[in-house]
This record gives structure tokens, sequence and C-alpha cells, in this order.
């Protein structure tokens, strides 16, 4: 079968590999039909120092798949079903994966596609706890969204920012996968949205997705126009995963107890804080890796509500690098989706 394999620094190749074996007791195989791009997957393609890996590795860390074979004991699954497999290799019997808290697993083996082999192969066996079924009527291309784009929003916004209806949020870097998805779920609550993008032209799609402000932070303080918006009170909450160069502004944009909630840092992993205001205002910072498999559930429920990823290219498998590339240079707005 055709696997996509990362052979070293920016160095991905499409290569034949062996079929793995009849899925194992508990195991369901899949088909695989999608791969959503992220950045953990341009991370890995660089070469990240912190990654224990031995390569050839094969890539994808978010993805859908048909099922095409049932393992011994495995009940609730019927093949031609679509279905979204959860990426992190968690223990399920710790504290944390027991009450459904999966991304706290306290024995994780690695994430697929970065630590151990991933989703970019024609077949996959993977462990049937560990999948979460498609609701009819989803394509495979929007179903590929939801592992890691999706789940990690609502566990961002819902599990820890705990937005609420009416709450004023701002959205950096509206024009990322996370990000419009974030616009998208905020407003279909009755948000209200401050969305900011490197350019005229993402600002201008923000504001098409239901954004009420944008802010183009190359050439204006989103900070200042936050305050603006709400009469100097400062929003309720900050979705955050730019990292160093948004980082002051974003605490700044903040009204008194306000929620800042923060998954990424791509311009940079160290920002100062000033932690007067954060005491004097009473901000409170929340940090959120992953997502647990009730969120990937409840992301596909809004997909199947009509809440659907907007998706910037759809691919073939051979476009995985080029793909890469251009999600590496910020040109995209939405998700990168490859197809198998």
């Amino acid at each position: 079968m055709r696997a996509l394999q990362l052979f070293g620094d920016r160095d991905t190749r499409l290569v034949e590999v062996p079929d793995p074996p009849p899925p194992g007791p508990g195991e369901v195989q899949l088909r695989m039909r999608a791969v959503g791009l992220n950045h953990i997957d341009v991370w890995g393609w660089r070469g990240m120092a912190f990654a224990k890996r031995q390569l050839p590795l094969t890539v994808g860390a978010e993805a859908v798949g048909e099922v095409i074979a049932l393992g011994e004991g495995v009940s609730g699954w019927r093949p031609g079903q679509l279905a979204v497999p959860y990426g992190a290799l968690t223990c399920g019997t710790c504290r944390a994966c027991r009450e459904g808290r999966d991304n706290l697993c306290e024995n994780v083996r690695g994430v697929k596609g970065f630590h151990v082999d991933g989703f970019a192969q024609e077949k996959v066996n993977q462990d049937s706890r560990l999948l979460v079924p498609v609701p009819e009527g989803i394509p495979a291309e929007q179903a590929a969204c939801a592992a890691i784009t999706f789940s990690t929003v609502e566990h961002m916004l819902f599990d820890n920012a705990k937005l609420e209806p009416g709450e004023v949020v701002l959205v950096q870097a509206a024009g990322s996968g996370i990000g419009t998805v974030a616009v998208k779920l905020a407003k279909a609550m009755g948000c209200t949205v401050i969305a900011t993008a490197g350019s005229d032209e993402k600002c201008e799609k923000a504001r098409a997705l239901g954004a009420d402000h944008v802010v183009n932070y190359t050439t204006d303080r989103f900070e200042s126009v936050a305050r603006k918006v709400t009469k100097k009170r400062g929003v309720d909450v900050v979705f955050e995963h730019v990292g160093a160069t948004t980082w002051a502004g974003s605490l700044l944009s903040l009204r008194m107890g306000g929620r800042l909630v923060t998954c990424g840092s791509t311009s940079g992993v160290s920002a100062e804080t000033n932690l007067m205001m954060v005491f004097q205002r009473q901000l409170k910072i929340f940090g959120s890796f992953g997502a647990s498999m009730r969120n990937i559930a409840d992301g596909l429920g809004k997909m199947a509500a009509g809440i659907t990823p907007v998706l910037d290219t759809v691919a073939p498998l051979e476009q995985f690098e080029a793909a890469l590339a251009r999600l590496e240079t910020r040109q995209v707005f939405g998700k990168i989706v490859v197809t198998l």
C-alpha cells in the first residue's frame, strides 16, 4: 500500500509499504480517506529536537477513514462507516482516561504522525476505543478536520474558557484552521467576535464568516480596537495561539476577571508577562493542549448541524509536502486537507 513517510528534515516520500495485518482483538481496520494538515505536521517536517521518534515515519496526525474490517470482540461498528481516529496513544486506564480527559493521559505513548506512524497511508489498524463515529452526511474532507481542529476549539472555548452566549471574544489569527472554527462556533452561540488576521484579504474573509469586527494586526493595534469596541471594558475571552508577538496585547485586551486561553506559540515560545496586571485585574490564563474524544464527537455534531470547516485547499496525497510549505508560510485561510 502507499504511505507518505518522513525520512529526514523536510524530506517526505510516497513509498510502498506492506499492508497492515488483519485487525487484532479490539481493533478496527480503516481505509484512510483524508488527512487534515496542522502545525504539528509542520513541526515534524521541519525536525523538532524534542520529538523522540524513529525514521522513516508515516506522517499525518488528523484524519478520517472508512471501516473495512473488524477484529475479534469489536461491536458497534460496521464496514463502510466513516470513523475519526484519536491521534494520541492513550492508556485508557489512568484516572484521566477513566474520567474522559484523554488529553491528560498519564501514560500516553505518543502522537501518531509525530512520534509514531500516523494516518497518511492507505490502511491503518486502530484500537476501537480510540475511534469516534462520523454522523451520516458529513463528507470525508470535512470529517478530516474533527480530530484536532474542531476538537481543539471545543476544548479551548468551552472546557477551559467556558465561553457563554453574549460575551465578547477576541480571536487571534482568525484565518487559521482553528481560528476560522473559533469564529464560527462563537458566532453560532451569539457572541460578539473581534477577529485578527495578517492581511486585508483575510480580514474580509473573516468578516464574511461572521466576525463583527476585524483587525489587520500588521497595520492596527488589535488591543486598541478591543478596548474601543467594548467601551474600555475589555473582552471576556481571548482565543490565543500566536504566541510572543500577540501575547502582551492579548492580556491588555481583557476585562477585569477576563479569560485567556492559549494552545499555540507559532511566533515564539517565550513572552514577557506583566504579572502585576495579571493579579490586579484578576486575569485567568488557561493552557490548552489537544482535546478529548468527547470534544471530537461534539465537533462532529456541530458539523452535522451545519457549522462546517473552512477548507482552503483539498489536494491529493502526492502534494502533501507542497501543502505543508503553504501552511508554513501562512498563505492559508482555513484548513488544508489531502485525500488518499
